[in-house]
Formats: structure tokens, C-alpha cells, sequence
């Protein structure tokens, strides 16, 4: 025993002694880092910006060793620097965590350095050429870190590299020769890279016989040669994507024998798949989306592919789906999405066994699923979603136990689903959404699927009924059952789901407050509607995750406006009973920036003025308050929401002049100020400082003076709604200078913004309410194609300009109740894109232009009470008029009741000869022409008065002479 004691004494000693000798470099022991290559590191350090403190582990202090640090690899024998990790994730871009800053020549110490990684940051500088003397490297990655300009050919000097990673910059090269020397290369991203001059990328890259991989996808070429004799014929993965080449797909493409990758999306490549001798067996992936390719014919070679993932997404496709296709029985992937096929589903697709992935969505598929679709055992992805399909559920889907992805959303099943979908146990994903699926839902339908994490249901007619203690067997991230019936109570169920990130139940009937426990379960929430529902009572704070959307639209919310987080990005609180000042809403925790970019707070009982205080709220791009009861001047603080494209104000009780601090906001693309007391005149700036703005809403306003002629300087205005202000003057004569009204062809963008896994819940549209053809109208998903201009009801006078019909794309044109005189314009008749045209209530005189038969788009016209003569124009679209369109003139012809005579003159009254009914008429033409009389002078001094002051002058004297007009044009019609 005292033996075996001192042989473990003797041992632990040595250990000790070993250990320590170690240390202190015995070899076998790992070294510490060279001290020249520590120093190195650290100046390399000085001259870069890292944000997080990344490198908080790169210090000075003695003994420090720099093997340890963050991102450096040392060789475990000699101690040197072999690899520096100094890439960031996408996480670290999200929190602006990313290396920037100068690179320091330091590295050139690192004489032994073989790997860098300076992936996914932002230096915003050129490539350092001193990169090309680091010839040890064998692995460089400079990939999508926003290094500019262009490309040093010193890179050819580093003859030992593997890897090369350019991709996803802002780098350009005339040509690629400096590459030729890098015969060792096995992996080349050039993704990105501006390569439009560089006629010479396929010779150079061929002659690299070890390339393995090579990316030049986006890089702006625009040839892709011919190749007699590929030399790369090592290459596995190919990537030409997203090029304009416009042409013939290469033969050689194909005919490399070790290829198994392929993607050639979005190059404009025409015609059928090449046809080749060679036997290759090899690809595994080809992606020819977003092309116009035929499959006519399919060529053979194809039938050979074994486990092939074939795309072609977006390449016109029509008809029926090629019956060849069933001869590649290989296929694991099939995408055939966004094509124009529109037959229904063959018979032959069910036989597809391998078949792992089916995309059939956004075509035009029509008929039913066959029950055949059992057949597909292996099937893990299958997406059938807009289309036609109709009928019911086939039983057999249930067959498909791999099923983790199931898309039928956007067709035409009904019936109800759930005794089917319940048997697919593996499902992680299923949107069944917007099709004619009714009946009652239990919670029995969902026992069996356990790994379900997105259910989107929306749009049917379902209705759940659960127990109020109900457990759901899963743990959803995405819920969305808009439009069922869940109502009236709370659903209580709600509870357990804590890892919900989108939550969706708009339009569900439930009548009830939020309770307080919800708001506990929607800290890690990116968006969340509740729009649309009976909801009530108070809410006080809003809890979501930072930069999420929340709609509590259409609801009955009473009191205060809540809290909100700072980080919040999409609110909506319209359409509810929120009331009271908002001044806190605003202008609480001012040193707090707020992230919103989007607030609907209009159709609510909100009180008070517009609060000054504008400074943190200068990420605003959509603000509207409309319809409240909003009282004051537009504050100055306005000036700084410099990103704000569309401003909604109408009808609240806001007064003073057109705010001037609008004209810092430069970006603004809509803005309706309609329905408040503004006064004074339109602004210069307003033509000047809003060169974006595309509907300028006016209306219902004690505007004064001139339009200026400024208002011409709008070149992207689509809609202009001057209508019931006190404009004067006349119309400006540059009006035709408004291009895009005059444009057929141009739209306005409005701007959409999404979060999360479909845009569509988190669109934010422009709006604008127009009255046109008599009626008010919202316009949101049509108003980039809108062109209207409304100047009725003002005292504008003069002769309306010729040049006003070169607005050749204008729809609706309004400038009744006005003063308007002279002629209709004889070149009116280009305008044919005219929907509606109201010249009513002005002094226009002479015939309709001839040339107004030319638009035959026109629906509504209204000429009513003016002085106009002669025929109305014969054309199918003016006869199809009523006859109120033309009353109060002095026309003849269809649709009015007055024919003319050869020479389009009313012809005269007929009356007997006899001398004493002669006398009889002309008495009768002095009772009304009297009776007319009578009652103008009877008017006038009854309200005299009221004249004294000079704006109801204005008003009344143009009300009263319309009275007269108008009996007048009665009395000689009946006479």
C-alpha cells in the first residue's frame, strides 16, 4: 500500500512539474501567439469601429494571449495566426453591430495567416490592394461587407487560394485576366460584381480546372458565349442567375458531366431545353425560373435525372401541364409555379412517386383534386395555392403522412377539411385560407397535430367550438383565422400559445374587453390584429416585440389613447370611440425617438390641438387623424417628419393658413388637408418643395386668391381637389405641364411595407376620398392608376384653355359652379380617357365641339345650365345620356326633347294665325318674363343687407343670378 502511495506522489509531482514546464514552452504543450502577431492584431484593432465591443477580448495587457481572443485561430504546434473569423450574422446587421472603419496594413504581419473572413460587415471603402501580398492566404471572404469601386488585380498575386468570395458589394472590374493565375481555385462568388465590360469572364474562368464552384449571378453580363471545349469540367455548382442574356440557352451548360447544381433564373433565356449526346446523370437541382422557356419538346436526357429538383417558376407556361413530364420519374421537386396553366390536375402527376415537393400555385388550375393524390407517399411540400381548384377534400389526402407544408389557400374548396387534415401528423405549416370552407370546427379536428406551428385559416366561414378550458395540443408561432366565428366571449385558449409571433383574428365576432392576461403573452409579438370586432372598454398600454405592427381597427375602444413602446413601427387604432386630447400620446417621453412609420388614428372622437411636438416621431411616413375633432394651426414642429409620404387631415376643425413647416417634408406623395377652415392663398412652396407629391386633397377649405402657377412645377401629381374653396382668377394656362396627368402609361407607386412571413396582413396603402361622378368615392388599391382634377364650386372666371386637354390621361375633370366663359375647348375631344366631365353652373357659350364625340369612355357628363347652342354631337356615348345632362342650355337633338332643324337651329314656336291668340302669346311671354322680374327685385331687397359685407356678396350675388338664369331657361322652354 505505502508503495502504491508514493508511485501517486511521484506521479503527481511529475504532472506538476510538467505542467508547469509547459507552460514555459515545453513542447507538447500549445504555445502562446507570436508577440509581433499579437502587436499586429492590435493595431489592427485601432483603426476599426466595432460598435458592440465585439473584440473586447483584443487587449494590451501582458500576458494576454491572443489565441484566445474572439475570432483568431492559432496553429496548435507553432503558435501562429492560421484564421481570423471576424464576419457578423444577420442578427448583428439587425442591431448595427457590424465592423466598419479603415483596415490596417497590420495583417500584412500575419505572415502565416491562410484564412480571413471579413464577411456581412460595412467598411464602405475600397478593397485594401496590399490583400494581394498576403500570399499565404488559401480562404478570402470579403462577401456583401459594402466594399466599393473597383477591384485591385493584385488579388492575382495569391496563387495558393481555394476560396474567393467577392459576392454582394459594390464592385466593378473591366476584366477578369488577374484571375487567370489562380489555377488552385475551387470556390469563385463573384455575385453582384459589375462584370458588364468584362466581355472575357467565360475564356478566363475556363481556364480553372479546379473550380468547383463559380457564382456570377446579378452581374450584369449580357453575352454568354459558345464553348467548344469546357475546360472546368470540375464544376459542380453553377450559378449565371438574375443576367440579361436574352438569347438561346448554351449548350455547354449542359454537357458538363460532373454538374449538379444549375441555376439560370431570371436571364431571359428563350426556347426549348438543349437536346445533348452525352449521357449525364448527375444534376440534381436545376432552376430555370423566371424565363420563357418551352417544353416543347422535354428533351430525353432529363428522363435520366435521378433526385432532380427541377424549377421552372415563371416561364409563361400555358395550357395543359406536358405529359412528357411523367417520364421523369426521378423527380423529388417539381415548381411550376406562377405559369398560365389552365387545365385540370392530370392523372398522370399521382404517379410522380418520388416526387418530395410539388408547387403548382399561381396558375390557372382548375377541377378537382383526384383521389389519386394518396399516391404521393414521400410528398413533404405541396402548394396548390392560387388557383381555380374546386369541391371538396379527397379522403386519400390524409394518406400523406410526410406532409410538414401544406398550401390550398386562394381556390374554390368547400366542405369542411379538418377530418383530413387531422390525420397529417407531420404537419408543420397549413394555410387553407380564402376559400368556401363552413361548418363547425372542434377541438377534436386538432388532437393529432402536435407539431403544427402556422395555421392560417382566414377567409372561411368556420366556426370553433371548444371547451373554455380547452389545451391546445401544439404551440403555434402563426395563427390567423379572420372571418370566423369565434365570438362573442374571449377565446380563452389564447392562453397556453406563449410562442405566438403573429396573431391574426379580425372579423371574429368577439364582443368582450382584452383581458389583462393577454397582454403578458405579447412581448414577443411582430404583428397582431384584432380589427374588426365588437371590442370595448379602456386599453392601456399596447405590449408587442420591437418593430411590430398591431391593427385594433374598427372596434368599439372607449377612452384615452394607450401607451405605446417606442420600438413600435404599425399602429392602427381607427374607427373606434377614442377620445380626449392627444396630447400625451405624442408628446410623453419626447427623448424617447419613436420608431413608428405608420398611425391611422382618424374616425375617432379625439380632441384639442395637433400638439408641437413632432421632434421624436421622425420616422413617420403614413400619419392620418382624420375625421375627428382636431382644432388649431398645423405646428411648426411638423417640419422635421422629413420621411413622411402621406398626410391625411381632413375634416377635423383645424384653421390658419396652409402650414408652412409642410414644405420640409419633401417626401410627401399624398396629402388631404380637405374639410377644415385653412385660409389665405395656396402657397408658392407647395409647387416648389414637393416634387413627389402625387394627390394634393384641398377641398372644403376658405382658400383665397389665385391657383399659382407653381402648382405646374408637379410634375408626378396624378390628383388635384381644389373644389369648394373661394379660389378666383384664371385657370393657369401651364396646367399642361402636369406631366403625369398627361401621361397614359404613368402610375404612382404607393408605398407597402411588410413584416414577417406574408405582406399582404401588413400592407400599408395610400388612400384618398375624391367625389367623382356625383358620388364620393375611396380609392386605395386602384389610386396609382387615378387622374382627376376637381376646381368646382369657386369663383374662377375666364376662358378655359386649350391646353388644358393636353392632360390627356386625366379621367374625371370638374369645373362646374365656377365662371367660366367662352367656348368648350375644340380639342376636348383628345382627352379620351374622360370618365366623367362636369362643366355645369358657368357661362359657356356656343356649340358643342364635334370633337367630344371621340370619348367613349365617358360616363357621366354634365354641361347643365350654360349658355350653349345648336345639336348635340351625334355619337353612341352622348345619346346614351340623360337629357338632365344638357339642361339650361339652349341645345336641340337626342337625348333631349327638341329636334332641330337642317341647319341645327330650335326651330321656331308654331302658332295659329289667328291675330287674337297672336296677342294671347305675346301676353303670356310678359306675365313670366314679369313674373321673373318681380321676384329677382323683390329678392335682392329683402336681402339687401346682407351684401354690406363683401364675401357674402360674392356668395349671394352668384347664388342669386344662378336662381335667375335658371328661371329664365324654365320660362323659355315652357313659353
Amino acid at each position: 500500500m505505502r508503495v502504491v502511495l508514493l508511485l501517486i506522489r511521484v506521479l503527481a509531482f511529475a504532472t506538476i512539474t510538467f505542467s508547469i514546464g509547459l507552460c514555459n514552452g515545453i513542447p507538447g504543450w500549445p504555445p502562446l501567439c507570436k508577440e509581433s502577431e499579437r502587436q499586429a492584431l492590435l493595431m489592427f484593432k485601432q483603426d476599426l469601429e466595432d460598435p458592440a465591443n465585439r473584440l473586447s477580448s483584443w487587449v494590451a495587457r501582458e500576458g494576454s494571449d491572443c489565441c484566445s481572443w474572439t475570432g483568431v485561430v492559432c496553429d496548435h504546434i507553432t503558435g501562429h495566426i492560421h484564421e481570423l473569423h471576424l464576419n457578423s450574422s444577420d442578427s448583428d446587421k439587425d442591431f448595427g453591430s457590424t465592423f466598419s472603419g479603415k483596415i490596417n496594413p497590420s495583417l500584412l504581419s500575419l505572415k502565416h495567416l491562410n484564412y480571413l473572413d471579413l464577411s456581412n460587415n460595412g467598411f464602405l471603402t475600397q478593397i485594401p490592394s496590399f490583400f494581394g501580398s498576403m500570399t499565404s492566404l488559401t480562404h478570402l471572404n470579403l462577401g456583401n461587407s459594402l466594399f466599393d469601386g473597383v477591384i485591385p488585380h493584385k488579388l492575382g498575386n495569391l496563387s495558393s487560394l481555394r476560396y474567393l468570395n467577392l459576392s454582394f458589394n459594390e464592385l466593378k472590374v473591366e476584366n477578369l485576366q488577374w484571375i487567370s493565375g489562380l489555377s488552385l481555385l475551387k470556390h469563385l462568388d463573384l455575385s453582384a460584381v459589375i462584370l458588364r465590360k468584362a466581355s472575357d469572364w467565360l475564356q478566363v474562368t475556363n481556364m480553372l480546372p479546379s473550380l468547383v464552384e463559380l457564382g456570377m449571378s446579378d452581374c450584369e453580363l449580357d453575352q454568354i458565349p459558345p464553348l467548344p471545349t469546357p475546360n472546368f469540367t470540375s464544376l459542380v455548382v453553377l450559378d449565371l442567375s438574375l443576367n440579361g442574356f436574352y438569347s438561346l440557352m448554351p449548350r455547354w451548360v449542359f454537357s458538363l458531366k460532373n454538374l449538379v447544381s444549375l441555376h439560370l433564373s431570371f436571364c431571359g433565356f428563350q426556347g426549348p431545353i438543349p437536346s445533348i449526346s452525352q449521357n449525364i446523370t448527375s444534376l440534381r437541382e436545376i432552376d430555370l425560373s423566371n424565363n420563357s422557356i418551352s417544353l416543347d419538346p422535354i428533351p430525353k436526357w432529363l428522363f435520366n435525372q435521378k433526385f432532380l429538383e427541377l424549377s421552372l417558376e415563371a416561364n409563361q407556361l400555358t395550357g395543359q401541364l406536358p405529359s412528357s413530364i411523367q417520364n421523369m420519374t426521378g423527380l423529388t421537386a417539381l415548381n411550376l409555379r406562377g405559369n398560365e396553366f389552365n387545365s385540370t390536375i392530370p392523372e398522370w402527376l399521382y404517379s410522380l412517386n418520388n416526387l418530395e415537393s410539388l408547387l403548382l400555385s399561381r396558375n390557372a388550375l382548375r377541377g378537382e383534386i383526384s383521389s389519386s393524390i394518396g399516391n404521393l407517399k414521400r410528398l413533404r411540400h405541396f402548394d396548390l395555392s392560387g388557383n381555380s381548384i374546386s369541391g371538396p377534400i379527397p379522403m386519400s389526402l390524409g394518406n400523406l403522412s410526410s406532409l410538414v407544408e401544406l398550401d390550398i389557400s386562394g381556390n374554390q374548396f368547400n366542405g369542411t377539411f379538418i377530418e383530413v387534415i387531422g390525420q397529417l401528423k407531420m404537419l408543420t405549416y397549413l394555410d387553407i385560407s380564402y376559400n368556401s370552407f363552413e361548418g363547425m370546427v372542434s377541438e377534436v379536428s386538432f388532437s393529432n397535430l402536435t407539431k403544427l406551428k402556422h395555421f392560417i385559416a382566414k377567409g372561411n366561414s368556420f366556426t370553433l367550438k371548444t371547451s373554455r378550458d380547452w389545451l391546445l395540443p401544439f404551440q403555434l408561432e402563426s395563427l390567423q383565422l379572420d372571418s370566423w366565428h369565434l365570438g362573442p366571449e374571449w377565446p380563452m385558449w389564447l392562453q397556453t400559445q406563449t410562442q405566438l409571433t403573429y396573431l391574426s383574428l379580425s372579423g371574429t365576432g368577439i364582443s368582450s374587453t382584452i383581458p389583462t392576461w393577454f397582454w403578458n403573452l405579447t412581448s414577443q409579438l411582430r404583428y397582431l390584429n384584432l380589427s374588426h370586432n365588437q371590442l370595448y372598454g379602456e386599453i392601456q398600454n399596447i405590449v408587442v416585440a420591437p418593430g411590430s405592427a398591431v391593427d385594433l381597427g374598427s372596434n368599439q375602444f372607449t377612452g384615452a389613447l394607450p401607451i405605446i413602446p417606442t420600438s413600435l413601427f404599425w399602429l392602427d387604432l381607427s374607427n373606434s370611440s377614442f377620445s380626449g386630447s392627444v396630447f400625451h400620446f405624442f408628446c410623453d417621453r419626447p427623448d424617447e425617438p419613436k420608431q413608428l412609420y405608420m398611425l391611422h388614428l382618424g374616425n375617432n372622437l379625439l380632441t384639442g390641438k395637433i400638439p408641437d411636438c413632432w421632434m421624436s416621431w421622425q420616422y413617420l411616413g403614413v400619419l392620418n387623424i382624420e375625421n375627428n375633432y382636431l382644432t388649431g394651426n398645423v405646428p411648426m414642429s411638423m417640419r422635421y417628419l422629413q420621411q413622411l409620404k402621406s398626410l391625411h387631415l381632413r375634416n377635423n376643425h383645424l384653421y390658419g393658413e396652409l402650414p408652412h413647416s409642410l414644405q420640409n417634408c419633401t417626401m410627401l406623395s399624398v396629402v388631404d388637408l380637405g374639410g377644415n377652415g385653412f385660409v389665405g392663398s395656396i402657397p408658392i412652396w407647395m409647387g416648389k418643395s414637393l416634387p413627389w407629391l402625387n394627390v394634393l386633397i384641398l377641398r372644403l377649405n376658405e382658400l383665397e386668391g389665385d391657383i399659382p402657377s407653381e402648382i405646374c412645377y408637379l410634375k408626378s401629381l396624378h390628383i388635384l381637389d381644389l373644389a369648394r374653396n373661394k379660389l378666383s382668377g384664371k385657370l393657369p394656362r401651364c396646367f399642361h405641364n402636369l406631366s403625369a396627368m398627361a401621361n397614359l402609361s404613368e402610375s404612382f407607386s404607393s408605398p407597402l411595407f411588410g413584416i414577417g412571413l406574408s405582406a399582404e396582413p401588413y400592407t400599408v396603402q395610400q388612400k384618398a376620398i375624391l367625389v367623382t361622378k356625383g358620388k364620393q368615392v375611396e380609392y386605395t388599391k386602384i389610386l396609382k392608376f387615378v387622374k382627376s382634377m376637381d376646381l368646382s364650386c369657386n369663383f374662377m372666371y375666364g376662358e378655359i384653355p386649350e391646353e388644358l386637354t393636353g392632360l390627356l390621361a386625366l379621367q374625371s375633370l370638374n369645373l362646374s359652379n365656377n365662371r367660366f366663359t367662352g367656348s368648350i375647348p375644340s380639342k376636348i375631344g383628345n382627352m379620351e380617357r374622360l370618365e366623367s366631365l362636369d362643366f355645369s353652373m358657368n357661362q359657356l357659350h356656343g356649340e358643342i365641339p364635334p370633337s367630344m364625340t371621340n370619348l367613349t369612355f365617358l360616363s357621366h357628363l354634365n354641361l347643365s345650365y350654360n349658355n350653349l347652342k345648336g345639336q348635340i354631337p351625334e355619337s353612341t356615348q352622348l345619346q346614351s345620356l340623360d337629357q338632365s345632362s344638357f339642361v339650361g342650355n339652349e341645345l336641340c337633338g337626342a337625348p333631349v326633347n327638341k329636334n332641330c332643324s337642317a341647319n341645327g337651329v330650335i326651330p321656331p314656336p308654331t302658332v295659329e294665325q289667328d291675330e287674337g291668340e297672336g296677342y294671347r302669346l305675346l301676353e303670356d311671354e310678359w306675365f313670366y318674363v314679369s313674373l321673373g322680374v318681380g321676384f329677382f327685385m323683390g329678392f335682392w331687397i329683402v336681402l339687401g343687407s346682407l351684401l354690406v359685407n363683401m364675401p357674402w356678396s360674392i356668395l349671394l350675388s352668384q347664388l342669386l343670378n344662378r336662381i335667375v338664369l335658371k328661371m329664365y331657361h324654365v320660362i323659355v322652354e315652357y313659353v
